[in-house]
């Protein structure tokens, strides 16, 4: 690794999907017109091949392709038929949308502690928080490296159910930042969205698969889930104005799915170009105290959707940074059982400690496939530069 205290400055943005979009225009601008010339904007044909695509990548039977990340988890929160009083066990340290979307269903968030390394849900947190109330447990792949859902599947188990939405517990997996990635569970690769009874993925331009706006894929092996899951994206029904239950409008354009589809055969040279700038950041950063590189279980293969360090003087850094052209992230600042508009929930201050340390000490670098050797070489300098 060529690093000098002399390096020239440059620009390295957090993300640069204008880089990515030199390298699959050809791609994509054809099947964009392909849409326009059919004049299919809504639920064109893309679609159902996007969700059987996306299917077979998570080892699940079916998708069923909605209009945002977000809506991939509120509608199986949803099918779930929460009660007042219905608890969904989770982690406080993810996007908001996995808790909004268990209050917009009607049920109650109960947060639960995280395991320092992984920043992943604490399954033994989880088991010690489970009630008569608790319906379901979502865990959530953060930064793109699989929950132990091995350790969480017994548990679900335990309450007389195996994950599908049947009076037991059910497991709602969170995948909205690891399509793709994998975790070897008795020997096995198993991707996310094989083992939940349904996985919510994300398509925000951002992610590892990012459309060109919003859109997102819920994916199940239970085929009743798939046929009433179909229904609620489409106001609750299978046949015009014909309507069984009150659903929503959560349909994904047929435009973003053409983009999808033309973008998914880079999919997994995209994550594997990450893993690598990973393990590259890991190297030039590990005789650094002030650093600590993002703990990988052997059991996982992460797709580092984001590249994420613990560090000291978090802040102090990410502004250094900054005044080097260095884009950064803080994913994320505030834990979700400490935000305003579920303060009535009664949580506290130093309640989920690994939590909130992390929301203190968490700072995502630039790890999209694009990056050049010289950019992460400059990063890795910056950092250094500023622990001297």
């Amino acid at each position: 690794m060529a690093v000098s205290s002399r390096t020239a400055a440059m620009h390295v943005p957090l993300l640069d999907l204008v880089a990515q979009h030199r390298t699959i225009q050809d791609e994509v601008l054809p099947a964009l017109q392909a849409v326009i010339e059919s004049q299919q904007f809504v639920m064109g044909p893309a679609v159902p091949k996007l969700e059987s695509a996306i299917a077979e990548l998570a080892h699940a039977r079916h998708g069923i392709a909605c209009a945002s990340g977000t809506d991939a988890l509120l509608l199986p929160l949803k099918a779930l038929d929460l009660k007042p009083g219905d608890e969904v066990v989770t982690t406080p340290f993810t996007f908001f949308a996995t808790a909004g979307t268990i209050h917009n269903a009607g049920g109650t968030p109960v947060f639960v502690d995280i395991e320092p390394g992984t920043f992943n849900i604490d399954p033994a947190a989880v088991e010690a928080a489970i009630t008569p109330r608790t319906r379901a447990i979502i865990p959530v792949h953060l930064y793109g490296q699989m929950a132990a859902l091995e350790r969480l599947l017994p548990i679900a188990r335990a309450r007389g159910g195996e994950g599908e939405g049947k009076g037991g517990l059910t497991i709602i997996e969170d995948a909205a930042q690891a399509i793709g990635a994998r975790r070897r569970i008795d020997g096995q690769w198993v991707a996310a969205g094989a083992l939940g009874w349904a996985t919510g993925f994300s398509f925000f331009p951002s992610k590892n698969l990012g459309a060109w706006g919003d859109g997102g894929m819920i994916v199940t092996s239970d085929d009743g889930a798939a046929e009433r899951l179909r229904k609620l994206r489409l106001h609750g029904g299978a046949k015009q104005y014909h309507h069984d239950e009150v659903g929503t409008n959560s349909r994904l354009d047929t435009l973003q799915a053409a983009v999808l589809l033309a973008k998914l055969p880079h999919l997994a040279a995209w994550s594997a170009r990450r893993r690598e700038h990973a393990a590259y950041y890991g190297k030039g950063l590990s005789d650094v105290p002030a650093v600590r590189a993002p703990a990988v279980d052997p059991a996982n293969e992460h797709i580092f959707h984001q590249y994420t360090l613990r560090v000291e003087r978090r802040d102090e850094l990410q502004a250094h940074l900054k005044t080097k052209g260095v884009g950064s992230a803080v994913y994320y600042p505030v834990p979700l059982h400490l935000q305003n508009c579920f303060s009535h929930l009664g949580y506290r201050r130093g309640q989920f400690p690994q939590a909130e340390r992390a929301c203190g000490e968490v700072l995502s670098l630039p790890v999209y496939p694009e990056l050049t050797r010289a950019q992460l070489d400059y990063v890795i300098e910056t950092i250094r530069r500023f622990y001297r």
